[in-house]
């Protein structure tokens, strides 16, 4: 994607998601840096075509209340020289890993070390590049479950980019479905699938969650993977009880710490217990069991 316009905020830690959720219909590649002292991200959306003013007026008030945050905020648009600044913004990005994965950028070409598996996945308008602590939290969560059982058929809801579908299938021999409702995040994650190698374990769906007939027809499900955020897993609680076969686990994510006990509650109302939970900073994830 060659970007000529460059939307940029500070965004608190915690709303990343809802930014990056709100946005990324508008297909553009989202880069964010480190967190100051006063928990803001620098937060940079690339475009082709900016949207007008008063439409970013109001995706920024969306992913505000989406976020919960209630203090103004200033973002500004720039026309760049014609660049390839999404190109560029890559290089500054090392690999990342998180227990045996490797995630990196296809601008990494150094082998990873021995007995590492490594996932190609570049930054661009799906979400899920494992940068942020929710999808780093199920990638470290997946590998816990591999060493001590085997599943079969797992269930990858709201698979943005797919990179939590790709790690299962590196994990195991195992049968696949990624869900997801937004169009370009499911034409991005075919095209990683297809890099990984992964594309014959993994069915992508374009569809609205547990709403679509498809999902329950691929079910029960050993494992069933939802990162997004804190109140749409509440929402589906019961759906995902009932799509999980009898004994099959949970990975949530997506969540802060201080949401832990809201989520928690729904899943033991419907029926599952918490197994486990991973903090990476002000975020959780948590495993269940049905």
């Amino acid at each position: 994607m060659s970007a000529t316009y460059c939307l940029t905020l500070s965004v608190p830690a915690q709303a990343l998601d809802a930014f990056e959720a709100v946005f990324e219909p508008l297909g553009g590649a989202i880069v964010t840096g480190g967190r100051d002292a006063e928990g803001l991200v620098p937060w940079q959306l690339y475009l082709a075509e900016p949207p007008e003013a008063d439409e970013l007026d109001r995706l920024v008030e969306l992913a505000k209340e989406t976020a919960g945050l209630r203090a103004s905020m200033v973002y500004s648009l720039d026309k760049l020289p014609d660049i390839d600044w999404v190109a560029e913004s890559q290089k500054a990005l090392p690999p990342i890993t998180a227990g045996r994965f490797r995630l990196r950028g296809s601008h990494v070409t150094e082998p990873a070390l021995p007995g590492a598996i490594d996932l190609l996945i570049d930054a661009n308008a799906a979400f899920g590049t494992g940068r942020h602590e929710t999808t780093r939290g199920c990638l470290l969560a997946l590998q816990d479950i591999a060493k001590r059982q085997q599943v079969s058929i797992i269930l990858d809801m709201g698979c943005g980019s797919g990179v939590l579908a790709m790690a299962a299938a590196k994990l195991w021999p195992c049968r696949v479905l990624g869900v997801d409702n937004d169009a370009p995040s499911i034409q991005v994650a075919q095209e990683n699938l297809r890099a990984n190698g992964v594309a014959d374990a993994v069915k992508l769906l374009l569809g609205d969650g547990f709403k679509d007939a498809r999902v329950a027809r691929g079910g029960p499900y050993d494992l069933i993977l939802a990162n997004i955020l804190a109140e749409p897993l509440c929402r589906m609680a019961q759906d995902v009880k009932r799509r999980l076969a009898p004994g099959g686990l949970v990975i949530l994510s997506g969540l802060l710490t201080t949401q832990e006990r809201q989520v928690t509650a729904r899943y033991r109302a419907a029926g599952l217990v918490l197994a486990k939970r991973y903090r990476l900073g002000e975020w959780s994830t948590l495993v269940l069991q049905g």
